[in-house]
């Protein structure tokens, strides 16, 4: 009888701190001045390729008439449209990586008044600026993996959207109890 009343008030007290009765701030990383270097840099390399493209289509053209036998002497354009392709690609792979990391790389996530619904903030494109703020409910989040069992960062699910969301373990956990209960638990979506 004494072990069911202990259980339901761990349960009560359990409830009680999910529930708070403001907005709380679980997991705060700025690293906007990373992010912006990163995004410096692959604007940088999509540069760069760009440009290489652009003098290997433009510069780098066959001699034309009959040239030594030489097998390593491009004899058609074929090569020239594809290392064209080629750094043109490689370009563009970069730059993208360079927008998509900084928007799953999370930047805040607090719990909203009352535990039903989370704010999930993230970097801006290339670390420029902040990037988007979006609030999802408390059951639409999963977290795949206990902090304590991953070396760097935390993975996080959210039903809906494509990917994960990847929480820093240099972040600082405000509350890693609350944490662990509410948006570190987890979840089947």
């Amino acid at each position: 009888m004494a072990a069911a009343a202990r259980a339901r008030a761990a349960a009560a007290a359990l409830e009680a701190a999910a529930t708070p009765p403001r907005d709380v701030v679980l997991f705060r990383h700025e690293r906007g001045r990373f992010f912006r270097l990163a995004g410096f840099f692959c604007a940088g390399q999509g540069l760069f390729w760009t440009y290489l493209a652009h003098f290997a289509f433009t510069a780098l053209r066959p001699a034309p008439g009959p040239g030594p036998d030489d097998p390593l002497r491009p004899r058609d354009h074929k090569w020239r449209f594809g290392f064209t392709a080629s750094c043109l690609t490689l370009g563009s792979l970069i730059v993208a990586a360079g927008c998509l990391f900084p928007l799953r790389a999370v930047r805040r996530v607090t719990l909203l008044q009352g535990g039903a619904e989370v704010a999930i903030s993230t970097h801006g494109p290339l670390g420029l600026g902040r990037g988007p703020t979006f609030t999802v409910p408390l059951r639409h989040v999963s977290c795949r993996a206990h902090r304590s069992e991953v070396p760097a960062a935390i993975p996080l699910k959210v039903k809906g959207r494509p990917f994960f969301f990847l929480l820093d373990k240099r972040g600082e956990l405000r509350h890693p109890r609350l944490f662990d209960i509410t948006v570190g638990a987890y979840r089947k979506l």
